[in-house]
């Protein structure tokens, strides 16, 4: 027992140096130098061939799955002209290639790090709604892999993309646009690769996004398989719904818009003797609704359909252009009024000679005679108009109200100004009233 003692002491102490001994020994590994040489060892000459598919899900031969997930890092332009807009993201896929298995030297090699993607199988994906696209390489290319120990391959780079964004502009300036992101496979089919969002969160987009014409309200993904002649492609999509800023349209268009058209009234208050100022103002105010609707037009593509700022536009061009209307038949009117009292004023100047000849040729009769006459006849008269003003006093007439108002104005170009004060105001109210209504309750009803 007492020989056993010293025995058992002796090799609990060369257990603990050997342990130091050990730690020592580790902590002079060079694990950058060993992470050279699994690289060297996985991806070696006649050991890896990146031609080659990964395997299906546990070793079989079903179709190499990658998980992809997206950070947009920001959306610069959103264009209706060309339809598209701008986008740039991070885009990262992550696979399972077993034969990029390692040992991970006791959990201190977490991954390693390759930047050139043609070391080991890249999936085929591309953009399918893509115009423009670019890489950024300042200061570095802004790509990297990581391989971990159990073979997963996690890819991630920074891309800069441009687009395409097909839109429906019938509600214009009051629409909501859906803009897709479409990634698919170019060659492999669904037997040999399958495209799944990451479980989570698959998109991810930087807070406080900002964006001068819009709003990001939400974002969705989905699935966008796509059959040909030549097989069954992967496919995943994610919508953007954008809903444009209306305070700028307001601001811009609508509010100049009525103001033009107010100002087309004031002509209705001027006199009709004023034809240089009337003529000018109708005129401008045309001239100008007519640039600012050629210059929102410029703006938009030309499409077949009509937009909400179509109608808008040319209901405001239409009432400028029926002011000076207005005023074409005030003038009209006017000179109509004036023909008329001067063929009164002619007619009762001609009566009044006819009634003196007529009076110089009964003084030339027999006084006597004309007098026996013409007295019964003047009796008559008075007898008449005194029975005439008793029934006007037992029956009045009675008038419509609006005609006693315009009884006021006694030339109808007067009356035709008046009635433009009333109407014109009125009609664009309810204008106003109808195409409020319309354009935002159907905005509501299609986005429910």
């Amino acid at each position: 027992m007492e020989t056993s003692r010293p025995s058992c002491a002796m090799f609990l102490l060369l257990a603990f140096f050997l342990a130091i001994f050990a730690q020592g020994l580790q902590a002079k590994i060079n694990f950058r130098e060993k992470e050279k040489q699994i690289l060297d060892q996985i991806l070696g000459p006649g050991r890896y061939d990146a031609r080659i598919r990964p395997s299906g899900i546990n070793g079989t031969d079903g179709p190499a799955v990658v998980n992809i997930n997206l950070f947009v890092r920001s959306i610069t332009t959103i264009s209706d002209i060309k339809m598209e807009y701008s986008v740039q993201l991070t885009f990262r896929e992550q696979w399972l290639d077993e034969r990029l298995k390692f040992n991970n030297q006791g959990g201190r090699l977490k991954y390693l790090t390759l930047t050139e993607a043609n070391r080991v199988w890249m999936p085929d994906l591309f953009f399918s709604n893509e115009k423009e696209g670019h890489f950024h390489n300042i200061i570095m290319p802004n790509v990297y892999i990581r391989i971990f120990p159990n073979g997963n391959v996690l890819y991630s780079i920074r891309i800069s993309l441009t687009l395409s964004c097909p839109m429906n502009l019938k509600l214009y300036p009051l629409d909501k646009q859906t803009c897709s992101l479409r990634m698919a496979s170019y060659g492999w089919t669904t037997d040999d690769l399958v495209f799944l969002w990451k479980e989570g969160d698959p998109v991810q987009v930087v807070k406080n996004l900002h964006l001068p014409r819009f709003t990001l309200e939400k974002f969705l993904t989905d699935y966008c398989n796509s059959k040909t002649n030549t097989g069954e492609y992967s496919c995943l999509k994610v919508d953007l719904l954008f809903k444009r800023e209306f305070s700028y349209y307001l601001i811009q268009i609508y509010i100049p818009c009525c103001m033009l058209v107010i100002v087309s009234w004031v002509s209705f208050w001027l006199d009709q003797g004023a034809v240089p100022a009337r003529v000018s103002l109708g005129v401008t105010t045309l001239l100008t609704m007519a640039t600012q609707s050629s210059g929102i037009n410029a703006s938009l593509p030309p499409v077949s359909y009509t937009k909400a700022i179509d109608v808008w536009t040319g209901v405001c061009l239409t009432f400028v252009f029926g002011a000076l209307l207005e005023f074409a038949l005030v003038n009209y009117a006017s000179r109509s009024d004036m023909h008329r009292e001067n063929m009164k004023k002619s007619r009762r100047e001609m009566e009044a000679a006819a009634s003196l000849d007529a009076a110089s040729d009964l003084l030339d009769t027999d006084s006597n005679a004309t007098f026996a006459m013409q007295k019964p006849l003047m009796r008559g008269g008075v007898m008449d108009s005194k029975m005439r003003q008793c029934e006007i006093h037992l029956n009045p007439p009675r008038k419509n109200c609006c005609l006693l108002w315009m009884s006021k104005f006694p030339t109808r170009s007067k009356r035709i100004d008046v009635i433009s004060r009333i109407t014109f105001p009125l009609v664009f109210a309810l204008f106003n009233l109808a195409y409020w209504s319309t354009y935002l309750f159907r905005d509501e009803d299609e986005e429910k």
